[in-house]
């Protein structure tokens, strides 16, 4: 048994912390003494290291605790994740490195980037910011599944798919720059393909694909993205996304009255 300033001492985190978890039911003592004493066990310990891998990983508190009491939420399998995001960071950060450096030589006037270069390692963290988001909202099974596809692309795929993500970034905002209303057929059509590539990560629901256009205009991270692109993308496709999931709830709703219809006529 570990007292809680062992533990704070073991794991780095503050008595205060340990005590905040304890109240908000995050991390209990295997056993509190009659004095008031937290007393924790080896299953605690390897608890509180989830919960400051997942704090690592940007998770809230609350949304911690519900991945952990989850019945599906097993140790192997989670460090196993936690594993792949951290390797993914590596590369990210690396291509980051690439990135300032590129950046530095462009404004000395040794070389010239292209768009899609100035970007380079910033749109793979935005990526997985859509799948966090999601993951938060929509259940833990979801990053598992995010983590394992792009894990199992080449980098060659994976640099294919962040481009394809520009190109239909970039077409957004233009069809935005030139007036065009984000219910246009022809803006539809590109969400289809957005649609289609959100699909290199994970299976979206509709409300998953709602979710996103909202986290496209309320968080601070795809805002600043999307407005290098142009100041009013993220509002643009908000518009954009609630006009398409729209449309497929409507054409899913005809098909089950026409489901019921058939039914009804045999």
């Amino acid at each position: 048994m570990y007292t809680v300033k062992q533990l704070s001492d073991m794991a780095g985190v503050t008595i205060r912390t340990l005590h905040h978890y304890d109240d908000i039911g995050l991390l209990k003592p295997a056993h509190t003494g009659s004095n008031g004493y937290r007393y924790y066990d080896d299953d605690d310990v390897m608890r509180l290291q989830q919960i400051l891998f997942y704090r690592e990983l940007g998770l809230e508190l609350a949304d911690i605790r519900a991945i952990l009491d989850h019945p599906s939420f097993e140790y192997v399998a989670a460090l196993e994740t936690h594993r792949e995001v951290l390797q993914q960071r590596v590369v990210r950060l690396r291509e980051l490195i690439e990135t300032v450096d590129k950046t530095i030589r462009h404004f000395k006037g040794e070389i010239a980037m292209s768009k899609h270069e100035v970007f380079k390692g910033l749109n793979a963290e935005e990526e997985r910011d859509v799948t966090r988001e999601a993951r938060l909202t929509y259940g833990p099974s979801l990053v598992n599944e995010s983590v394992r596809r792009w894990g199992s692309y080449s980098q060659a795929q994976k640099d294919a798919i962040l481009s394809e993500g520009n190109t239909i970034y970039a077409e957004l905002a233009s069809a935005l720059e030139a007036g065009t209303p984000a219910h246009d057929a022809n803006v539809q059509r590109v969400l289809v393909r957005w649609h289609n590539h959100i699909h290199y990560f994970y299976e979206p629901t509709l409300d998953v694909l709602r979710g996103l256009g909202e986290l496209y205009r309320t968080d601070a991270r795809f805002i600043a993205n999307f407005q290098k692109l142009h100041v009013d993308l993220p509002e643009y496709m908000h518009e954009g996304i609630k006009q398409y999931v729209d449309n497929l709830e409507t054409a899913e709703i005809e098909e089950m009255l026409a489901d019921d219809e058939a039914r009804s006529a045999q």
